[in-house]
């Protein structure tokens, strides 16, 4: 891959202070900005092929359910219901 320039503008105490951190980690001032860029468009990929996923997981639920792959809250309620009292029967606790 070839390379090219960018070049941006600082105050002289930023520039300063990021070749002394850059220094004290065995870096040069140019290897800082460049690895915080990377990181920057990494986070952003990272970010939409979340977003991306997420939007496919809601859209799928979306599809089941106007398919009507459905569960009543009272069905749902009556299995909870029972994993609770065996939780219980588990712990030795009296159901409720």
């Amino acid at each position: 891959m070839g390379e090219a320039t960018f070049a941006f503008r600082v105050e002289e105490a930023l520039k300063s202070a990021v070749s002394g951190a850059a220094k004290a980690h065995d870096q040069t001032g140019a290897q800082l900005p460049r690895g915080f860029m990377r990181d920057y468009v990494k986070r952003r990929q990272d970010e939409a092929e979340y977003h991306a996923s997420f939007r496919r997981q809601v859209q799928a639920g979306l599809d089941s359910a106007n398919a009507g792959n459905l569960v009543s809250a009272e069905e749902v309620e009556t299995a909870f219901a029972a994993r609770r009292a065996e939780a219980r029967r588990r712990l030795g606790k009296p159901t409720s």
